[in-house]
């Protein structure tokens, strides 16, 4: 299996990371990386991430066969988390969902395309045909240029997305054939 872990990343700038799965012993780490993120990224985010018993509950509730998280590490500080979500059963079962957060300070650094290349090896390994992920189109934009750029193609749903306050933003759906 080519997916072994753990795995350095170099990134643009020269610095070295570690990427590997989530753990049990990580909830602390990843629930201070959600923390230290701005909180216009923290309020978008598909989960609960301001509440540390949302992390805790990934932890003790694991299943790689289900969700496949995984971590990119600054020494012992979490500096990212991307995940690669699968379904058993069903007509969704070979389509993969995509989700990540990055810290800022590594944006723009080649962290977000290498997770998403990695997940893009895993699932396509692992059997799935397809990967998707939904973006806010004006305040992702940079994502949703980088996975353009890797071959997803892009599906615009204007005023699809509601943010806390209320407010709607267009999104988009972006979808990879593997």
């Amino acid at each position: 299996m080519p997916y072994r872990f753990p795995q350095e990343a170099a990134l643009r700038d020269g610095r070295r990371l570690l990427i590997r799965p989530f753990t049990q012993n990580d909830a602390r780490g990843l629930w201070a990386f959600f923390q230290r993120l701005p909180s216009d990224v923290r309020r978008f985010a598909w989960d609960n991430i301001e509440d540390p018993t949302v992390v805790e509950r990934w932890a003790r509730n694991i299943d790689y066969g289900k969700v496949l998280p995984l971590l990119a590490l600054d020494g012992q500080r979490v500096v990212a988390d991307a995940t690669l979500h699968r379904r058993e059963h069903g007509p969704l079962r070979r389509v993969g969902r995509l989700k990540w957060l990055l810290d800022p300070e590594y944006r723009g650094q080649g962290l977000g395309t290498t997770l998403v290349n990695t997940l893009i090896g895993i699932a396509s390994e692992q059997g799935l045909r397809r990967l998707t992920t939904l973006l806010i189109s004006d305040l992702e934009a940079d994502a949703v240029a980088t996975l353009t750029g890797l071959g997803f193609d892009q599906i615009p749903i204007p005023g699809y997305g509601t943010d806390a306050d209320g407010e709607q933003h267009d999104m988009v759906k972006l979808i990879l054939a593997l």
